[in-house]
């Protein structure tokens, strides 16, 4: 269940409550009259099924309530209630496959934005790559795949796309185009002092000892192949709210770790190695969005035709 908040100008609650008391996945509905300040109006709050969300949020919308008032979703963890659980079971369709995209939309967009946060974590990551690529340890690797942000503006350039938001692309894209550039060269500069140090050893540049994370830079068809999976895996878990399995997806592509072997390569100067690194960082990169843009595509389709087909069914 998710619990919907809407502040609504006095003359547009009627309309509201009518929404809400119209659909079958609505429960716990409450209004609190004047209790809105700033804007002024009515607070109108209820409980609704998660897969009549997007249909909800869409009608109220149409009210003009997300410009003169305000909407508010948030999960619920519990809701202890034989109207929540008549809501759920009377709502068409299931909870796991419903896509709220107004949720989808503000979820990519938090997570593509350009701050200090995402390039903080985007550098770390780079450094642990470059690090395991100079112990030859893959462990490592793994980690600086975990660390990564990335896939934040990957799924926001897939969303943007498919739905035309193209403020989001852009975000998206400066994201990415900012942010691996500014990374790889504060890992280009620890790469140095390593090297001038000799801290890892004579043989850390030896990049043709390094069989464990050979995998980095080995780009292929098998490359696009995961980086797709990974990529519809990824949007499966934004869009049906099973974030646990983003982890997988983390661990799956190899786009931090192609950047932060490229710019050990390029100091050991391995050039070929450094050119299939960039090679697999890029072709990473396409095949999420790709595979990603393929599920959100598949699922608005499947969603909107058992919007269509809803009314034959009730007949």
């Amino acid at each position: 269940m998710l619990h919907l908040r809407a502040v609504c100008p006095p003359d547009k609650t009627a309309e509201a409550l009518d929404i809400l008391r119209a659909h079958a996945g609505t429960a716990h509905l409450i209004v609190h009259r004047g209790a809105a300040v700033d804007p002024a109006g009515d607070l109108v709050e209820a409980d609704i099924a998660r897969e009549a969300a997007d249909e909800i949020v869409d009608a109220l919308c149409g009210l003009d309530l997300d410009h003169t008032g305000g909407i508010t979703l948030e999960a619920l963890d519990t809701a202890l209630s034989d109207a929540a659980d008549k809501a759920e079971e009377t709502a068409p369709g299931e909870a796991a496959d419903a896509v709220v995209w107004q949720e989808l939309l503000g979820r990519t967009g938090e997570e593509s934005r350009l701050n200090v946060t995402f390039l903080a974590f985007l550098t770390i990551a780079c450094l642990l790559a470059a690090v395991g690529v100079l112990t030859n340890s893959a462990v490592t690797i793994v980690g600086a795949m975990v660390v990564g942000p990335e896939f934040g503006p990957l799924a926001a350039l897939a969303v943007g796309l498919v739905l035309r938001h193209w403020q989001l692309v852009r975000q998206a894209a400066v994201a990415l185009c900012a942010g691996f550039p500014a990374a790889m060269v504060v890992t280009l500069g620890g790469a140095l002092l390593v090297r001038v140090t000799d801290v890892f050893g004579a043989d850390a540049f030896r990049l043709d000892r390094n069989h464990e994370v050979d995998f980095v830079f080995s780009v292929g068809v098998p490359s696009l192949v995961v980086a797709m999976l990974a990529g519809a895996a990824g949007m499966l878990a934004m869009t049906s709210a099973k974030s646990a399995a983003l982890v997988g997806v983390f661990i799956s592509v190899t786009t931090v770790p192609a950047a932060g072997y490229a710019v050990v390569a390029a100091v050991a100067g391995e050039w070929s190695r450094c050119l299939q690194s960039v090679g697999q960082l890029l072709v990473n990169l396409l095949g999420i969005v790709a595979a990603a843009a393929i599920v959100l595509i598949v699922r608005r389709n499947g969603q909107r035709s058992r919007v269509e087909m809803r009314p034959l069914s009730r007949g």
